[in-house]
């Protein structure tokens, strides 16, 4: 498959992100940054849907359970034709339907608000049981953070998931290796992360989250799996800020809004790397 399409998406994906976050003081800019070519990937070409017909009962289900990265799911579904890529500049002002947080309420294609980290997951487990119990073709995908799993209810909804065998639920982990103020091996140890999805009965890939081409065939697999009965995880191996030198790997950027001299810079080196 052509992954041109992927790449130009990923970019003004990190592009209009930067800017929101710049406009609107807000942070987060290197989890979303490290899951701009997985949304970008499941927008482009992976995904049913309909931007003109948001609510197509057959359309597929993305959950961003990592809600803070919110920007990054606005700049997809705006480039995607659900809303005017211009609505993008009211992100965090007043009065916006564009939060930090994602929200659903009045945004077309988010299907959920999340922002409570374990949250999202089990809600997207629920849309792919209902789906599994009314026969209907569509996927449900679920985007979470490495952090994210420490909390409890994303391993309750692996059993789950599993018991009731639903393979039209894909959950990404955007394994970036940072949450919070620290490394997510600071925090509590993951690895190895396939080996214990697997062990909850998953059916896990593993890929560079950055590999336009790996991400293709990934997803593709997944899909090739429907109705053997496993929900599949695709472990993304991701770097927080990827695009931007300075932001890449380092935790300040967790919370951190670049402004200034910061935001000129990374301007420059996003510009740089324009499909």
């Amino acid at each position: 498959m052509n992954d041109e399409k992927s790449r130009q998406l990923a970019y003004r994906v990190r592009r209009h992100a930067l800017d929101m976050t710049n406009r609107g003081g807000t942070s987060h800019i290197g989890a979303i940054f490290s899951m701009a070519d997985i949304v970008a990937v499941l927008y482009a070409d992976v995904m049913h849907y309909d931007p003109k017909n948001p609510k197509l009962p057959g359309r597929d289900r993305l959950v961003l359970s990592k809600g803070h990265a919110g920007a990054g799911i606005y700049a997809v579904l705006a480039e995607s034709g659900f809303f005017p890529v211009s609505e993008l500049e009211t992100h965090c002002q007043n009065g916006s339907r564009l939060s930090g947080h994602v929200s659903h309420k009045g945004v077309p294609g988010v299907e959920v608000s999340t922002g409570s980290l374990g949250q999202g997951m089990p809600m997207a487990m629920g849309m792919a049981m209902a789906g599994k119990m009314n026969g209907q073709p569509h996927t449900v995908f679920c985007i979470i953070g490495d952090g994210e799993c420490d909390e409890g209810a994303v391993w309750e909804s692996a059993l789950i998931a599993n018991q009731f065998k639903l393979d039209n639920f894909v959950v990404t982990v955007d394994f970036n290796k940072i949450q919070s103020i620290t490394t997510v091996e600071d925090t509590i140890k993951l690895e190895p992360l396939d080996q214990k999805w697997a062990s909850f009965g998953w059916r896990a890939i593993r890929v560079d989250g950055h590999d336009h081409a790996a991400l293709h065939r990934a997803y593709a697999e997944a899909l090739a799996a429907r109705g053997q009965g496993q929900p599949i995880v695709v472990i993304a191996d991701t770097v927080k800020g990827k695009g931007v030198s300075f932001m890449e790997n380092d935790v300040l950027w967790h919370y951190r809004t670049a402004r200034g001299e910061e935001y000129d810079a990374a301007v420059k080196e996003l510009e740089a790397q324009k499909p």
